[in-house]
């Protein structure tokens, strides 16, 4: 029945987008708002399970050369392993230390490890984009990061 990877993935996807449509459907609903919040979620599940359903019906038949193309070198394994560890210390630390110094931090560092050398250009960059994007968020649309153990 599943011949192609395409029908493959198109399952794993489609189990993915009901349990995701199952805790969307668990957010809860307020009373005073025209659109509210759990609109974006539900919307992308139900475009998730659309999308993997034309997934599992499409005619593509997988060449040779596709084939080669999925074998990643373990080389990559690695460095994709160490972002998603870069990903989970984010993640772990974002409440903590707050938005600004643990964005900073993981684009300094992920772009450092991924081997982008202009370290001043660097370093400007990953202090300034959270600063402006946690001004942005926290002024004008006013809703509120982690401020960590930044006073603002």
């Amino acid at each position: 029945m599943l011949k192609t990877m395409n029908q493959r993935v198109s399952i794993v996807l489609l189990l993915i987008a009901i349990v995701y449509l199952i805790l969307s459907y668990q957010l809860p609903s307020y009373a005073y708002t025209e659109v509210d919040a759990d609109m974006i979620p539900k919307a992308l599940g139900w475009l998730l399970i659309f999308l993997s359903v034309l997934l599992f019906l499409a005619k593509d038949s997988e060449t040779e050369e596709q084939k080669a193309r999925r074998k990643i070198p373990k080389k990559d394994i690695g460095v994709l392993l160490t972002v998603a560890g870069f990903i989970f210390v984010y993640i772990m630390l974002l409440e903590f230390l707050g938005f600004v110094i643990i964005t900073a931090l993981f684009i300094f560092f992920c772009s450092w490890f991924l081997g982008y050398k202009q370290h001043v250009t660097n370093m400007i960059v990953s202090v300034v984009f959270p600063v402006f994007m946690y001004t942005v968020f926290t002024m004008l649309l006013k809703i509120s990061l982690p401020q960590g153990i930044l006073p603002f």
